[in-house]
């Protein structure tokens, strides 16, 4: 037996020997995520920016990772901190008047042992969150980092480490074959972060089993610029959401749909909007470096692709293309004139490249969107409501931002996920509670049962009252 499955079974055989642990057990548990956090802060925001790094120049911006990673995880913790007890309560539900005095409720039990998939574009706090979820719902976790992020692998394996004991928490480090070993462990949960593609197998794998599996994925996330937006605001939140991690972002603005005669002011607004966040980008800390070689050249592919197939292509900028290849960066690239048969168009960019398109209608808009698998995020900017409920009622995406972008995603009170292609599942505060939790039917009955009327033998009451309950009930 493997190290992997040793570890699934040492915390299989402590959950059934010892079961859930108790509110006080649970709260003191997020604490110590929550303490080691600031503890560690450092460490993390190192070792992230080596596994982002290329060259002297080359890195994760610091700034990115305290606020997408190390806040973002200390956030839903403190938010899960105050509201766990209350989540914890058994759930009183209504009963029909036939069934009373008999009452229902809904009792949140733990699952088990969890497997956690965490991804390389934000490899701290798409680890951390999911785990504090899982743990607030009373399970044990096992976690598989990125391999494509071996140093922040590293960091989470020794900070988790340092925290529990491996039959409550444990780190498998590995390359594909221990994460294939990992998604076909009978888990009581699986949850994945990562690209579609490696999303379908591990949902196969988990099929072998009956586990049921959250798949947070992505897909292409469009932008919808009304008429009616404010284009110099709708500009600053869109170069912002496009270049937060250089566009590595799952939910981060694929492309932008919005009327042909806007096309070209909005494209240069865009690039004056990002030389201004960051007037120079190859030696720029602020400005995060594509994660590896191999993703710098798919992106230099796509913009290739592009300008062969007629596309015009503005850069932000005027850093030296050496400097920006030592470096690993690429400027924000504004496409103009794609079309459907450009690659960029065919796969989510995951990317600071971004192509605008010609809608001249809502009704159009939403014809393109509906074209493709339904993205994980929709971006709407304007000020028409008609317009606005026309878009939100024809389009079906995981979550929405209304005149901004990405910010649906750090509402702890919002469910985060996505559907379809993009993914299966939800999570963020409550929403990861009970994602980890069984909601277990309880139904009391009460000594003095109604439901004795329901008894045969079958009489002339029982067609009386049955009447009565289709005409009440």
């Amino acid at each position: 037996m493997s190290n992997t499955a040793n570890i699934f079974q040492a915390q299989l055989k402590d959950f059934e020997a010892n079961g859930a642990p108790t509110y006080e057990q649970r709260v003191t548990n997020l604490k110590k995520i929550l303490v080691a956090i600031d503890a560690w802060e450092d460490r993390i925001i190192a070792a992230i920016s080596s596994d982002f790094g290329s060259g002297e120049l080359g890195g994760r911006s610091s700034h990115e990772t305290i606020i997408a990673e190390t806040f973002v995880s200390k956030t839903e913790i403190k938010h899960t901190l105050k509201h766990l007890k209350k989540w914890m309560r058994p759930k009183k539900v209504k009963t029909a008047i036939h069934f009373k005095p008999g009452r229902g409720e809904i009792r949140y039990q733990a699952l088990g042992v969890v497997g956690v998939i965490s991804p390389w574009n934000y490899p701290f706090s798409l680890a951390i969150v999911p785990i504090v979820a899982a743990l607030a719902a009373g399970n044990r976790v096992m976690l598989k980092p990125s391999e494509h992020t071996p140093n922040t692998s590293d960091v989470l394996a020794k900070m988790l480490g340092e925290l529990f004991d491996a039959t409550t928490v444990a780190t498998v480090i590995g390359g594909v074959e221990v994460a294939t070993e990992f998604s076909e462990l009978p888990f009581h949960h699986i949850f994945f972060t990562g690209s579609t593609m490696v999303g379908k197998i591990v949902a196969q794998a988990a099929a072998k089993n009956l586990t049921p599996v959250t798949l947070e994925l992505g897909g292409k996330s469009p932008v919808i610029i009304d008429p009616s937006a404010d284009l110099n605001l709708s500009a600053k939140r869109i170069t912002a959401g496009k270049t937060m991690n250089s566009g590595q972002t799952c939910v981060a603005p694929d492309y932008i749909l919005m009327a042909q005669k806007d096309i070209q002011p909005f494209a240069e607004q865009i690039i004056k909007t990002a030389e201004d966040m960051y007037p120079t980008i190859a030696d720029n800390p602020d400005y995060t470096s594509i994660v590896s070689d191999r993703q710098y050249q798919r992106q230099m592919d796509l913009l290739d692709d592009a300008r062969k197939k007629g596309a015009t292509v503005m850069q932000a900028g005027n850093d030296s293309d050496n400097a920006m290849a030592a470096s690993r960066k690429i400027p924000l690239s504004i496409i103009l004139g794609v079309t459907p048969n450009m690659r960029v168009m065919q796969e989510e960019i995951f990317g600071p490249l971004l192509p605008i398109l010609s809608v001249e209608s809502p009704q159009e808009a939403i014809n393109h969107i509906g074209k493709d698998d339904r993205p994980l995020a929709l971006y709407w900017f304007g000020s028409d409501t008609t317009n606005r409920e026309k878009v939100l009622n024809g389009t079906l995406s995981g979550g929405v931002s209304i005149n901004d972008t990405i910010m649906h995603v750090a509402q702890e009170n919002l469910p985060f996920g996505g559907v379809g292609g993009s993914g299966m599942g939800s999570y963020h505060g409550e929403y990861g509670f009970k994602t980890f939790s069984h909601a277990r039917s309880v139904f009391h009955q009460s000594k003095f049962s109604g439901t004795k009327m329901f008894y045969p033998p079958y009489t002339e009451k029982t067609d009386k009252l049955l009447k009565f309950l289709k005409k009440h009930a």
